[in-house]
């Protein structure tokens, strides 16, 4: 396998599972595939955020308010990598509870990831409802 197809699998399985674990209440594997680094971003949907303090205050609360993901899958639309420099464009298609409450949605979510010590890291990340 070459490089970007490593990349593209880490994506299917790690990342994956990490988003995942975030929609059923468990923010542990996000946290772990984020970048120690700053700069950090997250410019999302519901709430956004900059620096790791406040990305870390985000990704508590997004813990404490998902619960019961029913499914999650990654529509990955676009990606490259180069050199340690990598991004990803593409749908999210989640039904989990926010809040106690049943939710469906689509996200439109691109993400900016940085090699680090030899492993990937989400540097950045944007998202936002797709509406009508």
């Amino acid at each position: 396998m070459g490089e970007r197809e490593d990349f593209r699998t880490w994506v299917k399985t790690a990342l994956y599972e990490a988003e995942l674990a975030l929609h059923d209440g468990d923010a542990g594997p996000r946290r772990a595939l984020w970048s120690r680094n700053e700069p950090v971003s997250v410019l999302g949907a519901w709430r956004s955020a900059h620096g790791r303090a406040e990305v870390e205050v985000l990704f508590t609360g997004l813990e404490q308010s998902f619960s019961d993901c029913t499914s999650y899958t990654f529509e990955l639309l676009a990606y490259d990598v180069v050199g340690d420099m990598a991004y990803t464009a593409g749908l999210e298609h989640t039904a989990t509870s926010f809040e106690g409450q049943p939710r469906s949605y689509t996200l439109r979510s691109t993400q900016v990831y940085r090699r680090e010590d030899g492993v990937w890291r989400v540097a950045h990340r944007h998202g936002d409802t797709v509406t009508g």
